[in-house]
């Protein structure tokens, strides 16, 4: 074993010979879209996206399902399987099996093994003092899927976070195995945040994040804005439901966001006039997120160059620095 729970790696690997190892993952979730085809193909490239994490490529695939006996809601498995398929083709692999089991609400994702060279492996460990930090998806899937699931969320917004989720991460691996980057992971369940403080840790390490330059999905900041009582967010009708909403209301922030931001902010230094809402969104759950690309200074042109040519984007979003001291916060936010 090279890798296994010590370090909240993306994946574990197991070496075979001297010039492979296999890397294994596991991921499923909830329903985070209402088109059943669009949700297997999520679940799936939120699933592969632990093996580019850590620099390996998959071979093949395994299937996880819960689903109820509903025969209104079982028929729509075929349809979460064909996406899964298709995007498992897409990334060169097949699913080559699986298990189900009975339950109350759907549940979906992959098994996924992959292989990759233990000298050229990625862990969150290999981050060095003044590398940059990269991004390759914006931030927001977790406050739009909420707005999603309530029917607040624009189209546009919509739209634009399910491609993104649905995209995946392979061609941003494969620009950073051609820029020689020094570690990566993939943002998703514990956020931004979360995420970077587990590199950092991990490699001894502190860093400043620009905000400004922290990319984040059209429309997310104002869902943000807006209060809606989700019990009433499909009842217009209703006497006075604006009024309520203004009144009664909470923002589509999921409580994953929060609970988040209570764990990590200990480790995090805000700008004191920094708006709340930025703070959630930088802790916001993200599903089938970007990687974060850790990459020498002199190397982030070619990792760019490579980024752009492999059809993927990449946003740098801050710098690495010396943890010169137990007290200092982990992360610094400009």
């Amino acid at each position: 074993m090279l890798v296994g729970t010590s370090h909240a790696d993306d994946a574990g690997v197991f070496r075979i010979s001297e010039e492979e190892a296999l890397v294994a993952t596991v991921d499923f979730f909830t329903p985070v879209v209402d088109d059943p085809y669009r949700y297997g193909a999520i679940a799936a490239a939120n699933s592969l996206s632990d093996i580019y994490a850590m620099g390996g490529e998959p071979l093949f695939a395994l299937a996880v399902a819960a689903f109820p006996e509903d025969p209104r809601v079982l028929p729509l498995l075929a349809d979460v399987m064909a996406g899964a398929a298709d995007k498992a083709r897409e990334a060169g692999i097949c699913i080559i099996g699986g298990h189900t089991v009975r339950d109350r609400e759907p549940k979906f994702g992959l098994s996924v093994t992959g292989k990759v060279n233990p000298k050229a492996m990625w862990t969150n460990r290999g981050a060095k003092a003044g590398d940059a930090i990269v991004l390759t998806k914006p931030l927001g899937t977790g406050i739009a899927t909420t707005a999603i699931k309530w029917g607040i969320c624009p189209r546009e917004t919509e739209e634009a976070v399910v491609r993104s989720m649905e995209t995946l991460s392979a061609g941003a691996a494969r620009a950073g195995r051609e820029a020689g980057i020094h570690t990566a992971t993939d943002v998703t369940g514990f956020g931004l945040l979360g995420h970077l403080t587990e590199v950092l840790e991990a490699s001894g390490l502190s860093a400043e994040l620009t905000l400004r330059e922290v990319p984040v999905f059209p429309g997310v900041r104002e869902l943000m804005r807006r209060r809606i009582i989700p019990s009433l967010a499909h009842r217009s009708w209703v006497p006075g439901a604006s009024v309520l909403h203004a009144w009664f209301g909470s923002p589509p922030i999921p409580g994953g966001a929060r609970d988040n931001l209570a764990f990590q902010q200990v480790k995090v230094h805000f700008p004191p006039t920094l708006p709340p809402e930025e703070a959630l969104l930088l802790a916001d759950p993200q599903t089938s997120g970007g990687l974060l690309l850790f990459v020498p200074e002199e190397r982030l042109g070619p990792l760019m160059e490579a980024l752009a040519a492999a059809g993927a984007q990449g946003w740098r979003i801050g710098r690495t620095q010396p943890h010169s001291a137990p007290e200092m916060p982990r992360i610094r936010v400009a």
